[in-house]
């Protein structure tokens, strides 16, 4: 599974490695086991606990002990939780703000990228033909995928796989996921592509330029330039291939767009959004909803199912989007992150610009508001998915329906004039 919450960025992890450590250190009861302790306790969990799994899931002696060698944990990763130690409890939500759906695009960082991926474009233009060719998914698709996660291979990311997902997989707030990471890590090492000190990834593990989990990397992995080795630490063909091969395997459906910025008109409600109330193309087009650069539906499209999206509900850029938004969705569980890859692909292979849309200004109240909103809608029979303080589109929908009951214009999206109303 491939999920940017089990990613920390090390640009991140960089500015808060330290505070992590303290607070970790803090948490230590005075009856709580020492770190050397610890360590001895790690030890035995390897030889006592890990190794029979391993070795009932297939993974020889050999690699066992090639991969572990010299590993000790590592106290600097966040989210750990060592025995003796509580877990740290959540910041209040009352204490929290969800950002502004706008402030994930960096013009900046997108632009950036997208010079590199026109002219990464042209350097590589046989090897993604041919990877097109083998998957169905587009080269612009693929680039952006690559440019997002690794910034085209170019990020640093030198990390000991084994010794972070043995450390998250010994004492993390997710020890269950890590561990089937790390046996799976243990598997990729054994089948030889990947020496114990050549497994390299970032701080939760995921490796290599298109930052596959080892269990990603095992089911999807390729081998594309034909070496006998599923390289997606240093073989561009073989990254590339195996992002496409993801996506192929996910869903992706070929000669079909990931989606299209539109114009919603004021009549037509906002609370149609989410996989659910998919409909054909030209059912929305009919409708009214037209695309903002002016230009028509492509006609292939228009018996084809597409879903709303309003991200941000009337206060920023709307989408018809296609199955395919939902397929990079599988890679980052996210639909900003899955609109910042469509953008992002636009700009490469068109030369297009940002939204043409403004974000609004939105994201301003405290989660512990879009909370008590979504409670109340709850308590009226509304469906809003995870009650959890951030608006998702089942909110989002559920709000803009019960706006249009109280004889309002649905906004479909938690603003501060709401809270007095919405009970």
């Amino acid at each position: 599974m491939r999920l940017e919450s089990l990613r920390v960025r090390a640009c991140l992890h960089t500015r808060t490695a330290v505070a992590a450590l303290s607070l970790l250190l803090g948490a230590l009861p005075s009856h709580a086991a020492s770190k050397a302790e610890v360590e001895g306790q790690f030890q035995a969990w390897l030889a006592n606990d890990l190794w029979p799994e391993a070795s009932k899931s297939g993974v020889s002696q050999k690699a066992f002990k090639s991969a572990f060698e010299g590993v000790h944990l590592n106290w600097d990763l966040p989210d750990l939780v060592p025995p003796g130690a509580a877990p740290q409890k959540e910041q209040k939500q009352s204490q929290a703000e969800f950002s502004s759906p706008g402030a994930y695009f960096s013009e900046k960082r997108l632009q950036g990228l997208a010079t590199s991926g026109r002219s990464l474009a042209k350097t590589h233009a046989a090897t993604l033909r041919k990877v097109e060719q083998a998957y169905g998914v587009p080269g612009e698709i693929i680039l952006a995928v690559w440019g997002r996660e690794s910034g085209f291979g170019r990020a640093d990311i030198p990390h000991p796989a084994i010794e972070v997902l043995a450390t998250k997989a010994f004492m993390s707030t997710r020890k269950d996921l890590f561990r089937r990471e790390l046996v799976a890590a243990l598997h990729i090492i054994d089948g030889g592509d990947r020496t114990p000190s050549q497994l390299k990834g970032s701080w939760a593990g995921a490796m290599g330029q298109p930052q596959f989990m080892p269990t990603s990397y095992l089911k999807y992995a390729v081998d594309f330039d034909g070496d006998g080795v599923r390289d997606i630490w240093n073989s561009v063909p073989d990254s590339l291939a195996s992002i496409a091969n993801y996506l192929r395997k996910k869903g992706w459906e070929a000669g079909r767009s990931w989606g299209y910025e539109v114009t919603i008109p004021a009549g037509v409600t906002c609370a149609q959004e989410g996989p659910d109330l998919a409909k054909p193309v030209s059912a929305w087009a009919g409708s009214g909803i037209t695309r903002i650069s002016g230009k028509p539906f492509p006609k292939s499209e228009l018996g084809a199912s597409a879903m709303m999206l309003v991200p941000a509900g009337r206060h920023g850029p709307e989408f018809i989007v296609t199955p395919n938004f939902y397929v990079i969705k599988e890679y980052n569980n996210s639909d900003l992150y899955a609109l910042y890859i469509g953008n992002l692909a636009d700009r490469i292979a068109y030369g297009s610009g940002p939204f043409e849309a403004n974000w609004g200004d939105v994201g301003k109240m405290l989660r512990s508001d879009v909370l008590a909103m979504q409670q109340a809608l709850v308590a009226k029979g509304y469906d809003v998915g995870k009650a959890d303080g951030l608006p998702g589109f089942k909110t989002r929908r559920s709000l803009g329906d019960w706006q249009a009951k109280a004889g309002m214009t649905p906004t479909c999206f938690p603003d501060a004039s709401l809270k007095a109303k919405l009970r």
